[in-house]
């Protein structure tokens, strides 16, 4: 395999493997965030084609959120079963076809259908727990900071594609911009069918800081037992009162970001008369710090106190949009928003991700992140369906964005609640 050749080629110049897959999830995890992204392009041009309510276009896309989620504790478990090539390949797919044969709906239940449920459970096996799971199968030491770097090609890569997307959508059409969605996930399973590999011993390699070659542990090939996993996992730590405090925040987190700005923002900016290339623009520079600001926090989520990083993260976003409810929406407003909140986008994720595994141990800590992230999506789709409503009701999103607001300052409290775990202190650990 390609794979095998370019790991040796590597090894002797002293360069480790690991960064390619992290590097090829990387972008793999780019063309999914953007196929998630394209749906905040779809929803006014579906209701202008066809005349759909916003209100039914939000409940589709509510859909594929939960499944987003929902799956993310199972993907854990197939990637162990079945391997994270075979699983990223056959999530790939699933999205493709969803998105291909939805250039040719007429319906609203082919939405749900399609965007809802194939594309859900494409995305949703593809989520946020293959970057948690790469980085611990591929990497001892730097692992923070991998994670950060996957966590933000996730995010980023919803709102970097936007902007393209807007623009194609306005000039040939919203079947133009899946196009080119399908496109970018067509060269994402290439790259994974060439260079993607389980474990760092598939190619006679350690994980990059160790110092030894670790078989993998053997599975157990039963399927049922496969699907049983995550359900015996969450019965194990559903009496933990930490697991209950990562979960509802992360449910905060998902309820403050995808399911709000990322799902309705450029309807959002719409009713400011703002056209949807400009709204697409904005979180085109949202992402930008976004991506930087998810890097830095998994730095700094090795050498500090992941609560307080939670504390200040929800803080502040909540701080942020409830500013935004109360601003004009003029250019020098939405700019302040765009790189005050895309900081701290998805910068909860790294040290949520650390406090899982220091609490529950690196063996669950993919299988627990799975159902933390669910709680992530829950949220979002909870967004996504309530600002339409609010939307379709009061012709207005502010409420929406008030209610995140004050969510956002309720998680930033609760994570406080957390005992600090041993690993951690407020002083820099050494490296």
């Amino acid at each position: 395999m390609i794979s095998t050749y370019a790991a040796r080629w590597m090894a002797k110049r002293n360069l480790h493997y690991g960064w390619v897959v992290a590097f090829t999830t990387f972008l793999t995890m780019l063309a999914t965030a953007g196929a998630m992204g394209s749906a905040g392009v779809m929803i006014q041009p579906l209701h202008q084609e066809f005349g759909w309510d916003i209100a039914d276009i939000s409940s589709a896309m509510a859909v594929r959120l939960v499944l987003f989620g929902l799956l993310g504790p199972f993907a854990a478990a197939f990637m162990n079963h079945f391997g994270v090539r075979q699983v990223v390949a056959t999530a790939l797919i699933l999205i493709l076809c969803g998105i291909v044969v939805s250039l040719f709906m007429t319906e609203v239940w082919q939405l749900v259908a399609l965007w809802g449920i194939v594309i859900g459970v494409g995305t949703g096996m593809t989520a946020m727990v293959l970057g948690a799971t790469v980085a611990s199968r591929w990497f001892s030491k730097r692992r923070g900071l991998v994670v950060g770097m996957l966590s933000a090609s996730n995010a980023t890569g919803q709102l970097v594609f936007l902007p393209i997307l807007a623009q194609l959508s306005e000039t040939y059409g919203w079947r133009a911009a899946l196009t080119l969605t399908a496109a970018a996930i067509t060269a994402a399973m290439l790259l994974v069918l060439a260079l993607m590999r389980d474990h760092p011993s598939d190619v006679g390699l350690p994980a990059y800081g160790d110092a030894t070659v670790a078989r993998p542990p053997k599975q157990d090939h039963k399927l049922l037992a496969t699907l049983a996993s995550p359900i015996m996992t969450l019965k194990s730590v559903s009496s933990s009162g930490t697991f209950w405090v990562l979960f509802g925040t992360f449910f905060v987190c998902g309820l403050s970001t995808n399911g709000l700005i990322q799902t309705h923002w450029i309807s959002i900016c719409g009713d400011f008369g703002i056209t949807p290339v400009g709204a697409a623009g904005t979180l085109a520079v949202l992402g930008i710090f976004d991506f930087f600001g998810t890097i830095m926090s998994g730095w700094l989520s090795d050498r500090y106190d992941n609560r307080v990083l939670l504390f200040w993260y929800y803080g502040l976003r909540g701080l942020s949009l409830v500013y935004l409810s109360f601003s004009g929406f003029s250019f020098y407003e939405l700019s302040a928003f765009a790189v005050f909140y895309g900081l701290d986008w998805i910068a909860t994720v790294p040290p949520t991700v650390k406090l899982a595994a220091d609490k529950f141990g690196r063996e669950k800590a993919g299988v627990v992140f799975g159902w933390v992230f669910t709680g992530h999506q829950l949220g979002a789709a909870t967004a996504a369906f309530g600002a339409g409503y609010f939307k379709s009701s009061f012709n207005t999103y502010m409420p929406a964005l008030q209610i995140a607001g004050v969510m956002c300052m309720l998680a930033a409290v609760s994570v406080l609640l957390l005992k600090k775990p041993g690993s951690t202190r407020l002083a820099p650990q050494p490296a």
